[in-house]
């Protein structure tokens, strides 16, 4: 049996950023976020040198980049940021 994906939620920040990208660059914010809810560790760490702060990720495609922090007790992804350079 498959686990189930991470759930999904958004900081009042990204989710602000969101609203405002275009559609294309949007829909590769879904992109990225069904990967990671999918494997939450597949993205690198965003702070390599701090040995606590593996649950951290940053993902980049092009001009987008976005970081989650991951939630394990509640299967949770956050997304922290998204920087659209657009």
């Amino acid at each position: 049996m498959t686990a189930q994906p991470y759930a999904v939620r958004f900081s009042p920040a990204a989710a602000k950023t969101l609203d405002t990208v275009p559609e294309h660059a949007e829909d590769t914010v879904w992109d990225i976020l069904d990967g990671a809810a999918a494997a939450p560790w597949g993205f690198r760490q965003w702070n390599v040198e701090d040995p606590e702060g593996d649950d951290v990720r940053y993902a980049s495609v092009g001009q987008l980049s976005l970081t989650y922090w991951v939630n394990r007790p509640l299967r949770r992804l956050t997304v922290l940021n998204i920087v659209w350079l657009g």
